[in-house]
């Protein structure tokens, strides 16, 4: 008996127990890395089990599954366009921690969402979802949601850069930017804390769903407004600074229309440089997470996409830089290789890949996800060593940095660090749309 079918025996008891009929189709949904989501029909109906795969991934998170439930179900009750939780998994269902929900209409697919017919009408939509979040009262919401502490959450920041090494120079460059430009506090209003094309479903241009509330907290509303246009979240839309869906200005115009609060633009963009430094350190930190309790291929190769968002850290700061140092180029890189005799290690990494290939037909759902995720994983191994990634670790001129002994003011360091974010970046995620753009930007290359 497979795992799956082990799932499925247990998932049929749980059922069962509350007046449902059992489980048909049962199968994992792709995407995730942090939480597993199963989609399965019961009583003519269809359902998604959330659950972890392991203790050791709720012992880290901000609340359990219990709290997160009952804040779907408040925001549920306030007209927010959340999932109907079917029932809270207890532990004589044996199935870990988690919940049953229904499914809702629609795709959580990027790419089909950013291809809509009517991008305008459905970036509205969304402003008005996060609009009506933030107005949720406290009376509302679970008391266990925390309250982020500016102050706390920079240093918990600093504490994941030491302990990831403390070897890269452009985080330091945004982590030394947080401290010197941390904004006032405000009054907290509840934030999603992952509100994203990737989170929402989406049926035509209309939007039927939010999903994935596990890291919400009380905090500044602009945190949600800056996280959404994210370049990372835009996917190929990146000329589309709001969800890859429009204009910043039409965001925040129809934020406010909905009864958001009026944004500052300048909190706004320090929660962007905030959630830029915070997801490349979470990227970083998905290698330990690996190596210490969860052995889940995609996490390991997620760990490499911190490279994305130094690029984008990059293109966020370097206005601080002076005029001259700006304008000044840096010669574009190209991958060259010409091995002679046995084959090398990247060539062997390009021939596993091209055979990973010819099996993409006889796999499906989240295997061939999965298959994609380790076609990823072997381009990285074969470019490795096509690319020469400069001083992309180094802990003195990182110490430097945080210290201010160096800044974008130091002539020199902008052109050394576009060296790095370039290079790093090729070999990493090669077909990162912003990497075309920085590349234009800074070589002048085409």
């Amino acid at each position: 008996m497979t795992a799956q079918d082990h799932l499925s025996t247990k998932l049929d008891a749980a059922l069962m127990k509350r007046g449902i009929s059992p489980s048909r189709g049962l199968v994992r949904l792709h995407g995730g890395a942090m939480m597993e989501s199963w989609f399965f029909e019961a009583s003519e109906d269809p359902f998604i089990l959330r659950c972890a795969p392991s203790a050791e991934i709720m012992s880290g998170r901000p609340f359990g599954h219990d709290v997160e439930a009952a804040l779907i179900r408040a925001a549920r009750e306030a007209g927010i366009t959340a999932p109907e939780i079917a029932f809270d998994l207890a532990d004589n269902d044996y199935l870990g921690s988690g919940f049953v929900m229904r499914a809702l209409p629609g795709t959580s697919d990027p790419n089909t969402i950013l291809a809509c017919q009517e991008p305008d009408r459905l970036l509205a939509q969304c402003a008005q979802q996060l609009a009506r979040i933030h107005s949720l009262p406290a009376a509302s919401i679970p008391d266990a949601v925390p309250v982020l502490d500016y102050h706390q959450a920079l240093e918990d920041l600093h504490r994941q850069f030491a302990e990831a090494g403390a070897d890269r120079p452009i985080i330091a460059l945004g982590l030394r930017w947080l401290r010197d430009h941390l904004p006032a506090p405000i009054e907290p209003q509840l934030n999603h804390g992952d509100f994203r094309v990737g989170n929402l479903l989406v049926e035509g241009s209309r939007l039927t769903g939010v999903l994935d509330w596990e890291v919400a907290h009380w905090g500044d509303p602009h945190e949600d407004l800056a996280y959404a246009c994210m370049t990372v979240w835009r996917f190929e839309r990146i000329d589309r600074p709001a969800l890859g869906l429009g204009s910043l200005t039409d965001w925040i115009s129809a934020y406010e229309a909905f009864g958001g609060a009026p944004v500052n633009r300048d909190r706004l963009h320090y929660w962007l440089v905030y959630r830029t430094v915070w997801w490349g350190l979470g990227c970083i930190g998905m290698a330990q997470t690996w190596r210490s309790s969860d052995p889940s291929l995609e996490r390991l190769v997620i760990s490499r996409r911190a490279s994305e968002q130094e690029l984008d850290l990059l293109l966020l700061l370097e206005s601080d830089a002076p005029d001259a140092e700006q304008a000044r180029t840096i010669a574009p890189t190209h991958a060259t290789a010409d091995p002679a005799g046995e084959a090398t290690a990247s060539e062997i990494a390009v021939a596993v890949r091209d055979w990973l290939a010819t099996l993409k037909d006889r796999v499906e759902k989240h295997d061939r996800f999965q298959l994609a995720v380790a076609r990823n994983a072997l381009g990285m191994i074969s470019r490795e060593d096509l690319y020469d990634g400069g001083a992309w670790r180094d802990p003195e001129l990182s110490r430097a940095i945080l210290n201010g002994e160096q800044s974008l003011l130091t002539p020199g360091l902008l052109g050394r660090l576009r060296r790095t974010a370039l290079d790093k970046l090729a070999a990493d995620v090669p077909r990162y749309p912003a990497l075309a753009v920085a590349r234009a930007k800074w070589t002048g290359e085409a």
